[in-house]
């Protein structure tokens, strides 16, 4: 067989002057979806915000809902239907929110940006890389171990460098952390739990979805005032994956 050195150079050539442009068409479309789900998301929030008892998301919020890839937070297989506004499964029982949920529980928290944020629920690392673009600090935490080395791997490769990751039950707080600013829980508790009202700071709010897995579950915002008593108020249905660990009832 006769080789052609000249030949084999010029389709290499060729070849990587076509890929940076195949690149970036495919994040073009990954842009292009991302924003035809914000669109759908704000078209829910308009349609549900009797319920919600807010008229649309903040500017922020949907900045960030359009700035976080979320294909990088699903398995390949699945990247297809990343900017679907469907939970997608991520592996050990676990699922990554549905889009409009993650926006309204993100906007219920009314975050500002030098605020730190406790998540409890790790999962994928979706939802605390849209809470780090609108606050100072989050602090996520996993119980699944595998889960929480992946969404800590992932956050970092992708440069969300005010996030930390520790794999625990969440149930208890973040240890060593007096209190936070907000708190969100992504998995469905039985009930509030107390040690997560007492690390919520004076005039802080919490968003956590109550019932169990066989039961209605409710979004509730938690409300702690400056003078230290708590109120709370259910806000629309959800359905979550249960809050797991060895703690107790209510």
């Amino acid at each position: 067989m006769v080789r052609c050195p000249g030949l084999v150079i010029i389709l290499f050539v060729l070849f990587s002057a076509l890929l940076p442009h195949r690149q970036a068409a495919a994040a073009d479309n990954y842009a292009m979806a991302r924003r035809q789900l914000v669109e759908t998301i704000r078209a829910n929030v308009q349609a549900t915000s009797s319920h919600l008892g807010i008229s649309a998301l903040a500017p922020r919020v949907l900045t960030a809902m359009a700035s976080v890839p979320r294909h990088e937070f699903v398995p390949a297989k699945l990247r297809p239907l990343a900017y679907r506004n469907r939970p997608l499964p991520i592996g050990y029982s676990q699922t990554i929110s549905q889009p409009y949920i993650v926006a309204v529980m993100t906007e219920l928290l009314q975050l500002s940006p030098d605020d730190t944020v406790l998540e409890i629920g790790t999962g994928s690392g979706y939802q605390a890389a849209i809470l780090s673009r609108l606050a100072r600090r989050v602090s996520s935490m996993e119980i699944i171990e595998p889960l929480g080395r992946e969404a800590r791997s992932r956050l970092a490769a992708l440069g969300y460098g005010n996030v930390e990751v520790l794999i625990g039950d969440g149930y208890y707080g973040w240890p060593g952390q007096p209190t936070f600013d907000a708190i969100m829980v992504t998995a469905a508790a039985s009930h509030i739990p107390p040690p997560l009202v007492r690390q919520l700071k004076a005039g802080g709010r919490m968003v956590i979805p109550v019932g169990s897995k066989f039961m209605v579950q409710q979004l509730v915002v938690v409300e702690k005032a400056e003078d230290g008593t708590v109120s709370s108020r259910q806000v629309l249905p959800v359905q979550f994956v249960p809050l797991t660990g060895g703690h107790p009832g209510p």
